[in-house]
């Protein structure tokens, strides 16, 4: 092979190693990073006490499992999630008869920390 030849495959396969992580990041909600992901990981399974409905893993327990496709309030966007951490579920509206959700969890998390949350659980159904 000619040496421009190994310098044009060379260029073009750093060129797609440069953008893949742009591109990954791009699929993520408005507003939404990286970062804020892994923070929402650590409120849902310490101080936002999501764990104890939703299980360490998010899979379900006396909440529903967030890491499937299914959605049962609405169709899992950021938007809707945040709103649903924010304001949780009343008993009415839930559909496994195990009682409602309370805003935060029943939690005293910021707001900041609710987008953190909703991002997380987002990424668990949405993976990049």
């Amino acid at each position: 092979m000619e040496m421009r030849t190994r310098l044009g495959l060379l260029v073009v396969a750093l060129t797609c190693m440069a953008a893949a992580p742009a591109a990954a990041q791009a699929k993520l909600p408005a507003g939404v990073t990286p970062a804020m992901i892994a923070k929402g990981k650590t409120v849902f399974t310490t101080t936002g006490l999501c764990f104890a409905c939703h299980g360490m893993d998010a899979k379900g327990t006396v909440g529903p499992n967030l890491t499937d496709q299914t959605w049962i309030h609405g169709k899992g966007t950021y938007p809707e999630i945040v709103q649903i951490v924010t304001t949780g579920i009343p008993v009415e509206k839930t559909t496994l008869g195990k009682g409602a959700m309370a805003p935060k969890g029943g939690s005293q998390i910021s707001e900041d920390d609710v987008k953190a949350v909703a991002a997380y659980v987002w990424s668990l159904s949405n993976p990049t």
